[in-house]
């Protein structure tokens, strides 16, 4: 409304005028302070979530560098328009966190023998460490705690293998059957490497074709090897790490068969080592809470890759 179309009155023009002008603007401007302080054009006070019919305010739509990002963002890669709590339903994902924290005050039943198909070995182990003394085991479950908000963000049923409360282990050839009586759709095991000094990046550790004792991969090679393909490429993507120049033919992947975790598995399932904790470079990774959550990122988006691809 403009206060210049008023048509002029006859006689006292400028009084009236300025009566008229004098009442209008206090009630009018009244009106419009109330009307912003009730939220304006966004009645629900940020829109853009499920349910809501607001228009999401800039603020409420901008993201957080991936440094900050909360753990329930969907990350980069997730398919536009794919909501994060939809992409994974109906899905289970068994995340085993390498070695435990309690292994270290347990040695003789982390050492006892295990049958892992083709052979025996040992329970568990310690795991390794950063010069500085930041303990695999404390890497692991970090790291597999933030990837478990992530997928359960996106719908996923996330089950672990421990959880750092049990005593020591479980053992390897249980890490195995807990993936097995889950039905998992997919198991990532988590750890960290323990190479020498100067040697770096990540690698992800596929299951060999093994046929023997109680082991048989025949069924979850191939699949496994394209679960370990989307964790090579997400991870890469996300922490802008480099795949190991010491292990294999410096691709990132890596078949072995004397794992007891893969070995009796009979779901698609890959190891990741996330680095070289002996490694200075690597290890400033390892111990930094921003890279974790990069680290924790890629393997929920290549663990969603292969679930949806």
């Amino acid at each position: 409304m403009s206060y210049g179309s008023f048509p002029p009155a006859p006689g006292r023009r400028g009084g009236t005028l300025a009566v008229v002008l004098a009442a209008l603007i206090p009630v009018c401007c009244a009106g419009w302070l109330l009307w912003s302080h009730l939220g304006g054009s966004d009645p629900e006070g940020g829109g853009g979530r499920a349910g809501g019919s607001g228009t999401p305010t800039a603020s409420s739509t901008s993201s957080p560098p991936p440094s900050s990002r909360p753990p329930s963002s969907p990350g980069p890669g997730t398919a536009p328009g794919t909501a994060p709590d939809t992409a994974l339903k109906g899905k289970v994902v068994v995340i085993d966190p390498g070695h435990n924290p309690n292994n270290r005050d347990h040695p003789a039943q982390i050492a006892r023998r295990v049958d892992i198909g083709t052979n025996k070995k040992e329970c568990d182990t310690t795991g390794t460490a950063t010069n500085s003394g930041y303990a695999e085991a404390s890497f692991t479950l970090d790291v597999a705690r933030r990837a478990r908000a992530l997928l359960e963000a996106r719908g996923a049923t996330v089950k672990f293998t421990q959880d750092g409360k049990t005593a020591y282990g479980p053992c390897v050839d249980e890490r195995a059957e807990i993936g097995n009586k889950a039905q998992a759709d997919a198991v990532v095991s988590v750890h960290a490497d323990g190479a020498g000094p100067g040697e770096r990046g990540f690698h992800i550790i596929l299951p060999k074709g093994v046929h023997g004792g109680g082991a048989d991969t025949s069924a979850i090679t191939k699949p496994s090897r394209r679960l370990g393909e989307r964790l090579l490429d997400s991870f890469t993507r996300e922490t802008g790490s480099e795949p190991a120049d010491y292990v294999g033919d410096g691709s990132g992947l890596n078949v072995r068969g004397d794992l007891g975790g893969l070995n009796l598995s009979t779901v698609p399932k890959v190891f990741i080592e996330c680095g070289n904790m002996r490694d200075a470079k690597d290890a400033a990774h390892l111990t930094d809470a921003h890279w974790r959550e990069r680290a924790a990122r890629g393997i929920a988006q290549g663990i969603t890759d292969f679930l949806n691809g």
